[in-house]
């Protein structure tokens, strides 16, 4: 969608999941007992609430939450094939890759203090050929979200999905002679999911942080390095998508959601080129945090393709204040005269459903967001 008349409003993707439901989907994901029928019962009335809950705090593009994934990656060992679960083996040394790799070297302390997503789960190895066993489960994904859209009116609808290359993040390969074999057969398996939710008639989101906080995993990378290692995921991901209309996908890139310094995040005007190759009619950007929101003054420099919308999030997930609507409007009016008012949407940082300290919180945000959008469409458009 375009923002024609008004500036429309959307968010990265992940909702509050209610604490029955996460209790449920928490016990598939650890493969302990739960009643699949409840599960899936719960799954559907969930999405239905979480829908007319982004129309009601006035999102113009809307998803499903996220709500039946166990999280935001590792949903995806239940959709491929050629994966196992296990223990690393004697030798291998630890699998865990630090998204604050880089920070973590001078706030040595502050990380050994908290927990970050992903401790405690264990590792993910591939060991055969990599192939997709998701069509299941993304079908039930498409059914529950297109029932929860019946009789509710939005501009548009999209779900999301992950990249080939943070895919592999959290998937350590045993299998493959290379990085580029590796990488391509991920993004020939996604390619199934992606095909689905588009032939479906939804918008794909592309999730991709690792295209920026692997830049912290990587910490004896020099940018010309980095680059080449991105760009070569990058490449993945436009093969994972080479059947799909531009115009149908969008992309979120992030700096890695947890809470930190992101002292060293690598800058966007190093990378915002690879950026802008992905095939993709929309980019969602971080531009709201206090690491991340100077870097407007990239735009004034690049020129955004002719036909793409930019998607900066002007509201965050960093912290649990509510921004004011006339910050989010300041935001909002800043990109609009760099990109064009009609090539802006109003987003979020990053998915706020586990990232700020209630759900109330993120309703608020929206809130806050849609009343900026109004605000901003009073400067813009005069009307």
């Amino acid at each position: 969608m375009r923002s024609t008349h008004r500036i429309l409003t959307t968010h990265a993707g992940s909702l509050p999941r209610p604490d029955d439901l996460r209790a449920l989907v928490t016990a598939k994901a650890g493969g302990q007992p739960y009643a699949e029928d409840a599960l899936a019962r719960r799954v559907r009335s969930a999405v239905a609430e979480v829908v007319r809950k982004q129309v009601e705090s006035g999102i113009d593009s809307v998803n499903d939450g996220e709500l039946s994934k166990p999280s935001f990656t590792t949903y995806v060992r239940e959709r491929l094939g050629g994966i196992e679960v296990r223990e690393p083996k004697p030798g291998e040394g630890s699998p865990v890759q630090l998204i604050y790799g880089r920070d973590a070297e001078q706030f040595p302390e502050y990380f050994a203090a908290r927990t970050f997503f992903g401790a405690g789960q264990r590792p993910v190895f591939c060991t055969g050929p990599i192939h997709y066993i998701g069509a299941a489960a993304v079908r039930a994904d498409i059914e529950t979200f297109r029932a929860a859209l019946e009789g509710v009116r939005v501009e548009e609808a999209f779900l999301p999905a992950v990249a080939p290359g943070t895919i592999e993040h959290w998937l350590r390969n045993e299998y493959y002679p290379s990085d580029e074999a590796y990488l391509y057969a991920i993004a020939d398996a996604v390619h199934e999911e992606y095909e689905a939710i588009v032939d479906a008639g939804f918008v794909l989101q592309i999730d991709d942080p690792d295209l920026a906080d692997a830049w912290q995993i990587h910490p004896k990378m020099s940018v010309p390095e980095y680059r080449r290692f991105a760009e070569l995921r990058l490449d993945a991901l436009n093969h994972a998508l080479r059947t799909i209309p531009p115009d149908r996908v969008r992309f979120h890139m992030c700096w890695g959601s947890y809470h930190g310094p992101h002292r060293y995040d690598i800058p966007l005007r190093d990378i915002v080129d690879l950026v802008l190759k992905v095939r993709a009619g929309a980019y969602s950007i971080e531009a709201s945090n206090p690491c991340h929101q100077h870097e407007w003054r990239v735009w004034e420099d690049v020129k955004l393709p002719p036909g793409k919308i930019l998607v900066p999030g002007v509201v965050g997930h960093y912290s649990d204040f509510i921004e004011h609507p006339e910050l989010v409007a300041e935001r909002l009016v800043t990109y609009a005269r760099l990109v064009g008012r009609e090539n802006v949407i109003a987003g979020t940082d990053c998915g706020l459903g586990t990232r700020v300290g209630h759900p109330s919180i993120t309703w608020a945000k929206f809130q806050a967001m849609a009343e900026g959008a109004h605000l901003a469409t009073r400067q813009l458009w005069g009307s």
